[in-house]
């Protein structure tokens, strides 16, 4: 490694550690948040930011690393040989491809009974149209899809069964999200992949500027969406599968 100058060994260090200490598991109100003190070098948070690689709001003592900035600060952990978190050390957070769609197909059969699990024929229609709402988690080892989010814009306020139905009902600029499914295969349950995958959606969608994030669930998934930040609405509006559904929101963004 060719040796660096002070001022970005400096850039470089502050870039890895805001990214290191970003996580705010102990946050009751917002734990899918990803902020940091603003304690480092302010010379170089200030170029950080002219680089678009953060952004400091007006009167705040955080910070908050763009996409692009996380993207670098994790080429900079390899560089440097340090450890990420480890599940995303393990997996790989990204929109679905294409040549993925026979995954998604077979996972959703697998992690929902025939009643409430998505056709073959609308998966394929929902990837198609909005691939850049399906958020999936793949093992770095197998390269195979361990789980994954999906959903659809829209500017509508409340849940519909026809968003699972019909992908013409997507918004490229929706400021809502209607989430249709969370799917992680049984193997892969329990290690905390679900709740990164919900988190990850939710910071991405508030970084495009969303402003609520929608869904239901069965009365026994009520508490774990809870965890992750989501209001209980009440009996939903919908007759999916025969089952009784709760809706659930969370508001990530203003405006």
């Amino acid at each position: 490694m060719d040796k660096k100058s002070r001022k970005q060994a400096i850039e470089e260090l502050s870039l890895m550690l805001i990214y290191l200490t970003r996580f705010q598991d102990n946050n009751e109100f917002c734990r899918y948040m990803e902020t940091s003190w603003k304690n480092y070098d302010f010379d170089a948070i200030d170029e950080l930011e002219h680089k678009d690689l953060l952004y400091q709001p007006k009167k705040s003592k955080c910070v908050y690393l763009s996409e692009e900035g996380k993207e670098q600060a994790r080429k900079l952990l390899a560089e440097y040989h340090i450890a990420d978190k480890d599940i995303l050390e393990k997996y790989e957070f990204r929109n679905i491809r294409p040549d993925e769609t026979e995954q998604a197909v077979s996972i959703e059969q697998i992690c929902f009974p025939p009643n409430e699990a998505c056709t073959e024929q609308h998966m394929r229609e929902r990837i198609a149209k909005a691939s850049e709402l399906f958020l999936v988690a793949v093992d770095k080892e197998t390269g195979k899809i361990a789980g994954f989010l999906n959903g659809l814009s829209t500017d509508e306020y409340s849940f519909r069964d026809e968003f699972f139905t019909d992908a013409d009902l997507h918004n490229p600029n929706g400021k809502n999200i209607m989430l249709l499914g969370l799917d992680v295969l049984p193997q892969y349950r329990r290690q905390g992949l679900g709740r990164e995958l919900v988190f990850e959606y939710l910071r991405r969608e508030r970084e495009r500027d969303r402003r609520l994030v929608l869904l239901t669930c069965l009365k026994s998934r009520v508490k774990m969406y809870k965890k992750f930040g989501f209001q209980d609405n009440g009996i939903a509006d919908s007759k999916w599968g025969g089952e009784e559904w709760h809706e659930m929101s969370c508001v990530i963004g203003i405006g």
